[in-house]
């Protein structure tokens, strides 16, 4: 038996602020597009009740990247990119391009039957297409300490950067 799975391109433009109606965990988003996250270990979630809700694991600072200026095709802003976790670690990385893109898809309500096909609309699964994902940060080493003083030195100092939140 042959399963067949409609795919649809987006119905909305996505948000550029990253907003997400989803329960999923959202991408990462690098200054120029999403990113997967690549790490070596294991990040450990603080056991939630509330589920969908949003746990800050850290915050993503990219030093080399100007805002106006940097543009995706020069390589110099994806060779160091910073993780920090909580207070306390500090991750070195980089951002890589992916060798072929990745799309991020959902599945999609079905419209009301009303097609002419005269299926009921029924027994057919649809797919959206949601982003397309060409980057992926990587973090092959261990964590760094940071004393929280050095860490907001840290922050201030660096140019760039978002916050890195998971839904638990």
């Amino acid at each position: 038996m042959t399963t067949s799975v409609s795919l649809h391109p987006p119905t909305t433009p996505t948000s550029p602020a990253g907003v997400a109606s989803s329960p999923l965990p959202q991408l990462l988003r690098t200054p120029h597009g999403l990113a997967l996250l690549e790490l070596q270990g294991t990040i450990n979630l603080p056991q939630s009740s509330e589920a969908g809700r949003l746990i800050e694991i850290g915050q993503l600072v990219f030093p080399d990247y100007v805002e106006g200026e940097t543009k995706a095709e020069e390589g110099g802003w994806m060779k160091k990119v910073y993780m920090y976790i909580g207070q306390h670690q500090k991750l070195f990385g980089e951002v890589k391009k992916l060798p072929s893109a990745v799309a991020v898809v959902r599945r999609r309500r079905r419209r009301q039957d009303g097609d002419g096909d005269g299926d009921g609309g029924k027994g057919e699964e649809e797919l959206e297409v949601v982003e397309i994902v060409k980057w992926k940060l990587v973090f092959s080493g261990r964590p760094e300490p940071v004393t929280s003083s050095g860490l907001e030195r840290e922050r201030v100092e660096e140019r760039g950067g978002g916050d890195v939140e998971m839904v638990g």
